[in-house]
């Protein structure tokens, strides 16, 4: 009996053991740590920061659409750079329509050529993205997260996946939800991720249907206030393409939670921003964030940002680090 128990004791520490060796296992296949570069390159974070508040301080505006980059690539064969490959065929992602009005990428190139003069062939063209993304928030008065590092770039861009993988500003919560879903993030994600609408800017073509010809009768969308959308009428005509639309009327270059007000009063400029009251999850926390205290918005932003820059992370060997963020190496 004794014997037996012994053996069975025994049984179960293997299988406890195994399962913890498993885990480990899955955690350090996932390649990515805070402090990546500490040895091979100690000063990159810093490079990338110093580069980003300069930037920030001389013109706030630059900053929205590098945070808007990350969120591109990552929703794109995740997290590992194709967002800023260059086809001679005009067929890579940032081609693709959803793409068509993203900026930034000659300062992305500048970072990365200041990163090689500093530590040759060492910090890939994603974790650029992603530190990029945590001191762009910083820089305008947001929160600040530890970045987790060690992701390596892609060699393949399709524009056919940047069009069907990236969720529309015109998406119903349905939809939303279910594309967040694909990726590994929940609904609280969707809401968190939203909120980075309180910085950046867009253009009228983005509201017209909204304002003009919703449901193709020539009338606005009932669910946007309409003392905005009279606003926005005055400001956007039926054939206006340029008009620039703060996202975040009066703080569109500070990150606050401001937005969740906005979208609670029906004021979000996006049909997407208007969808997350079509939830009760999502609604929820919209209305949890516009009140005075306890607000969580902050700490729940680094948070999804950390699981958004898991999203199919290249590592070890896998992959390369690009010496132009634009191209892949030559062998």
């Amino acid at each position: 009996m004794a014997a037996l128990k012994i053996t069975i004791y025994c049984f179960f520490f293997l299988q406890v053991l195994l399962c913890l060796l498993s885990s480990c296992a899955l955690t350090n296949a996932q390649g990515l740590k805070v402090g990546f570069y500490n040895k091979a390159c100690p000063k990159a974070e810093l490079v990338v920061k110093k580069s980003i508040f300069d930037m920030v301080k001389k013109d706030p505006s630059l900053g929205p659409p590098l945070l808007r980059l990350f969120f591109h690539d990552c929703f794109v064969r995740g997290c590992e750079g194709s967002v800023l490959l260059e086809l001679k065929n005009k067929k890579a992602e940032k081609n693709a329509p959803p793409n068509l009005s993203l900026e930034g990428f000659d300062f992305i190139d500048n970072i990365k050529a200041a990163l090689e003069k500093e530590c040759p062939g060492i910090v890939s063209c994603s974790d650029v993205l992603a530190l990029v993304a945590r001191d762009v928030v910083v820089a305008l008065n947001g929160p600040s997260w530890e970045v987790e590092t060690g992701r390596r770039d892609g060699r393949v861009t399709n524009i056919n996946e940047a069009t069907s993988n990236m969720p529309s500003p015109f998406s119903n919560i349905t939809t939303l939800i279910t594309q967040f879903q694909s990726k590994g993030l929940n609904k609280k994600d969707l809401v968190v991720l939203s909120g980075a609408h309180t910085v950046g800017d867009a253009h009228c073509p983005i509201v017209r249907n909204r304002l003009y010809n919703f449901t193709g009768k020539g009338d606005s969308d009932p669910s946007l206030d309409k003392e905005y959308a009279a606003r926005l009428r005055r400001k956007c005509k039926p054939t206006d393409t340029t008009t620039d639309l703060e996202m975040d009327p009066g703080s569109f270059t500070t990150f606050d939670k401001s937005y969740f007000k906005l979208v609670s009063k029906q004021r979000g400029l996006f049909q997407s921003d208007a969808a997350l009251l079509n939830n009760q999850e999502t609604k929820s926390y919209v209305l949890m964030q516009t009140k005075r205290y306890g607000s969580t918005f902050f700490k729940d932003f680094g948070v999804s940002m950390v699981k958004l820059g898991r999203i199919g992370v290249l590592t070890g060997r896998v992959g390369e680090v690009r010496k132009n963020c634009r191209m892949v190496n030559k062998y």
